[in-house]
């Protein structure tokens, strides 16, 4: 299951998202995967394999375990395996910045829990999606998938789960600064971790309200609980994490005026997230960076930095009708960057064009920020436009298509073949429409065919039944389509009972 924070930049203000799979071990994970290469382990090979990738921390072998375990038990159709599987490649395509591809993966992970009806591995993917939406600044698909998936674990024994989805959610309060209503899903997560003994929550929940500490000003709280945080970090080899509240405690330095300290944090938070592939964090730190070195008039590393921000700020959005645009302001931003820069060495060389630079440079800044508005401006209305295409494209599927067909095309782009053991199908034809059809007008036919199917819709859907269909006159359903659906023959004549007797009672009219 993924965990997912923020930290609220004072200097930067901007925020990043960190994550992490609960009760994931590294030690653990190294021992397993020496034990699996030795061939001498005694549990089934997927028992093993979902060990490892479940406690695995470092993306990308994370995601070769979770690809092997996937492989091995679709061999065999083992539908728990395939299900947490699925779960921890979405962990790991999320944490390298994947996001698409890690929704991909969860949508999967949803769909064979739903087969083996478990409610705790449901609501662990809906938190995933949520993070997963989060990332990517769709706040409104975040918040729903937080409360489906909050809603599901609180009905099952999965507390440490249900922790951690109170965890992220609160996090969005934060974002939106209801620090309230944020502590109360904190405090009740916290419980869960303490009676459970889970360090990892235990330490995100400490950076996490590190962070908030640090937003009102209280450095000192900030750093106790962010610094004991690392620690407990640091013995699990919980390097995304790390590098993340690393940065934290960058900020606070450069608030407190001390500037070695919060660059020697910056540059360990990029080492570590470089080390370890951690794009969003290798982002963030480059943008620390440059804002460090731009204070000390360092303007050379400063821009050196910033283009590395850019880069992989750009490398992390998803939106491709503007990545033409957003590739064409980068290339602006650094070339102002770059005059910006000149302009300040010219001022050092000649300290008689001292106003003028100023003059310069103050309004290149105001260019650049009227460009970085527009960008925004433009972007947001951008998603607004994708966003009303997908809510126009979703409602035709629903109008055309079963509901379950037409969600998991939705949320995977494909449907998969279902296999049931036994269904019941009704075909209805109007005798003699041909005959009838010919004598009246196209508007008053297709009027009289709607009224017709309309209330078959309704007994359809009064019996639980499933509309296939309509072509012309005729009116395909079946039954037996739903889970648990053991009398779906019964309903079927009861159905087409009920559609005699509305016909027969139309001829009357």
């Amino acid at each position: 299951m993924s965990f997912k924070g923020k930290a609220y930049y004072l200097v930067g203000l901007f925020c990043f998202t960190f994550l992490f799979v609960c009760g994931q071990d590294q030690k653990l994970a190294d021992s397993l995967i020496n034990l699996y290469n030795s061939g001498s382990y005694l549990d089934d090979e997927v028992v093993i394999l979902k060990k490892i990738a479940n406690n695995e921390t470092h993306p990308e072998r994370k995601l070769e375990y979770s690809e092997l375990l996937i492989k091995k038990a679709s061999l065999d159709s083992l539908f728990d395996f395939l299900h947490s599987g699925y779960l921890q490649k979405g962990n790991a395509l999320k944490a390298s910045g994947y996001y698409d591809e890690a929704i991909d993966s969860y949508f999967k992970s949803l769909n064979y829990a739903d087969r083996i009806g478990n409610k705790s591995g449901i609501g662990a993917v809906n938190i995933a999606i949520a993070d997963t939406y989060s990332a990517i600044e769709d706040f409104e698909n975040a918040y729903k998938y937080y409360n489906i998936g909050i809603q599901l674990l609180r009905q099952t024994d999965d507390s440490v789960s249900l922790a951690v989805a109170l965890t992220n959610a609160g996090d969005e309060y934060v974002k939106n600064k209801k620090y309230d209503l944020a502590f109360q899903y904190f405090e009740e997560a916290e419980i869960i971790f303490k009676n459970t003994e889970n360090k990892n929550g235990i330490a995100y929940i400490l950076g996490i309200k590190g962070d908030i500490y640090a937003e009102q000003g209280n450095y000192d709280l900030a750093k106790a609980n962010i610094d004991e945080a690392i620690t407990i970090l640091e013995e699990l080899n919980d390097y995304y994490g790390i590098s993340s509240f690393l940065l934290s405690l960058s900020d606070i330095s450069l608030n407190q005026n001390d500037w070695p300290t919060a660059l020697s944090h910056a540059q360990r938070s990029l080492k570590l997230a470089e080390s370890y592939g951690l794009k969003e964090q290798i982002r963030d730190a480059n943008f620390k960076l440059s804002v460090l070195f731009e204070q000390s008039e360092n303007y050379k590393e400063s821009k050196r930095y910033y283009e590395n921000y850019i880069k992989y700020r750009d490398s992390l959005t998803n939106i491709e009708s503007v990545e033409k645009m957003a590739n064409l302001r980068t290339d602006h931003e650094v070339s102002q960057k770059q005059i910006e820069l000149d302009l300040l060495n010219q001022k050092n060389k000649n300290q008689k064009i001292t106003v003028v630079a100023t003059v310069i440079a103050l309004l290149l800044i105001g260019i650049l920020a009227f460009v970085l508005y527009r960008r925004n401006h433009f972007i947001k209305k951008t998603n607004i436009i994708i966003n009303e295409e997908k809510s126009r494209s979703q409602n035709l599927l629903l109008n055309i298509l079963p509901k379950e067909t037409a969600m998991e095309l939705i949320h995977s782009g494909k449907v998969l073949a279902k296999k049931f053991e036994s269904i019941t199908v009704l075909f209805t034809d109007f005798k003699w429409f041909t005959h009838y059809a010919e004598n009246l007008s196209p508007e008053a036919l297709v009027k009289s065919v709607d009224y017709y199917f309309s209330k078959f819709d309704e007994i359809m859907e009064k019996y639980n039944l499933e509309k296939i269909k309509t072509i012309g006159d005729s009116y395909m359903c079946a039954g037996g389509l739903h889970y648990h659906q053991e009398d779906h023959a019964l309903k079927m004549v009861q159905a087409a009972f009920e559609i005699v007797e509305f016909v027969n009672e139309s001829k009357k009219l």
